[in-house]
């Protein structure tokens, strides 16, 4: 089997792998994940999320940057790039009462980048679009009977992307995604007898989420001078509009079926099909630059979402399109630093990075005040500000020239509610990169 055999075993066995691992994972414990679609990702891969998540005029000719489609075209002809990235978080959960740590790892993404034809690039990969994730409850009482309530939720959203850019002219390009969007989501409530042997009752929600999303991007780069560069970019997603099938479901069982999965319902009391329920996801606007030197680089970028009175079952949350959602916007600022590129020190070539990031929540939850006396609700949001670090590990193939790199990432990031007695969770993440840049498509003399 020679070389270019292996290596497409090789890719396509991990991109197996890769599917069956995302379907599985959930990545997140925070009950703010219970309502719309979960909490959000933000596309930034590997160096990026260390400059804070800034990607729409990153324009680099060895890093994949899905953020931005138009970005694959800065890529020469002969390179292969396979980028993948792992990651751990501990989040603290506080309503100022109790607090709650948890733990999880997550496989994050996979994508790779290839030439096709002179300045023309592409793009295939993995990335998470929203998570749900969340397991919390508490002890009641009714006509003189304890049970436990418990709601929980697991989920989430993934896209496959296939990305096409094309420099039709120097220094400006034109690019596309096309996403295959998936997943599926379960949301329950428990209600658990603590003092009688009676049946363990659950009520379920659950759907499954297949649509199409298209992106469009767009640099311009305006060089200074040799060194020094100026690069514009801007991405639109068109809003989506699905239509999926919601099954609600009332069951009784013997035990509990989240700490026993296996076990089937001894009655199932009601279970239905919504058909066609709609979803839609929004309209997206983004815009960004980057100021870049041969060891300097600064960028900016701002994100829009239009999530306003967008279709979502009411079913699912009991809220109505007027308060359901809020228009979403996301700044994020980052650099990145490198003492000497060409330096035959390693030291001297580490990249050091840093970003900060704000947002708001594009979903409203409804909570119930602790001091009304009368279980009186009221609809809250949070705002979330986040820190990034990050160093970039250069490894040089003295035999093709090229750099591969190892970014490792530190972040913290931090939900402040609308209010007191709201939970606020506090996330620190340490992620892991690998860059690989590799001579593929070098045609060699001799075996």
């Amino acid at each position: 089997m020679n070389i270019r055999k292996k290596r497409f075993f090789l890719l396509i066995a991990l991109l197996t792998i890769t599917v069956v691992t995302f379907a599985q994972q959930v990545g997140s414990n925070s009950p703010y994940s219970r309502y719309g679609y979960g909490l959000l990702s933000n596309p930034a891969l590997g160096a990026s999320e260390g400059m804070g998540g800034i990607s729409y005029g990153l324009r680099r000719s060895q890093q994949v940057n899905p953020g931005n489609p138009a970005s694959y075209s800065e890529l020469d002809s002969l390179t292969f790039i396979f980028d993948f990235g792992v990651s751990g978080h501990m989040a603290r959960l506080n309503d100022d009462v109790n607090r709650r740590d948890f733990y999880n790892g997550n496989l994050d993404y996979v994508a790779i980048q290839f030439p096709l034809i002179r300045n023309v690039g592409a793009s295939i990969g993995l990335l998470p679009y929203s998570k749900t994730g969340y397991n919390f409850g508490d002890r009641r009482s009714l006509a003189g009977i304890q049970y436990l309530e418990t709601y929980r939720g697991t989920g989430g959203l993934t896209q496959l992307y296939g990305g096409l850019a094309w420099e039709p002219v120097k220094n400006i390009s034109i690019g596309a995604n096309i996403n295959y969007l998936f997943g599926s989501f379960t949301h329950s409530s428990v209600v658990i007898p603590v003092s009688t042997s009676a049946l363990i009752g659950e009520t379920k929600y659950s759907y499954a989420f297949r649509e199409l999303k298209y992106d469009l991007g767009l640099q311009f780069t305006y060089p200074i001078d040799k060194n020094r560069s100026v690069t514009l970019g801007a991405v639109y997603t068109p809003q989506v509009n699905a239509r999926a099938d919601v099954n609600p479901t009332e069951m009784l069982y013997t035990g509990d079926p989240y700490e026993n999965p296996w076990l089937s319902p001894s009655q199932i009391l009601i279970t239905d099909t919504l058909k066609d329920a709609s979803f839609q996801l929004p309209h997206t606007f983004g815009v960004g630059f980057t100021y870049r030197t041969d060891k300097f680089l600064i960028g900016l970028d701002g994100t829009y979402q239009l999530w306003k009175n967008l279709d979502y079952p009411a079913q699912l949350d009991d809220l109505t399109a007027e308060n359901r959602f809020n228009n979403a916007y996301r700044l994020n600022a980052g650099m990145e630093y490198v003492i000497d590129p060409l330096s035959q020190n390693f030291f001297h070539r580490i990249r050091f990075r840093g970003g900060l990031s704000f947002a708001n929540s594009y979903a409203n939850f409804s909570v119930t005040t602790p001091d009304s006396g009368t279980g009186e609700s009221v609809m809250g949001s949070f705002k979330e500000y986040g820190v990034n670090v990050g160093l970039g590990l250069p490894f040089h193939d003295y035999m093709s020239g090229h750099i591969s790199m190892l970014n490792i990432g530190l972040g913290y990031s931090r939900q402040q509610p609308d209010h007191k007695f709201m939970i606020s969770q506090d996330m620190f993440k340490v992620s892991i990169n690998m860059n690989i840049n590799e001579f593929w498509f070098f045609k060699r003399q001799f075996n």
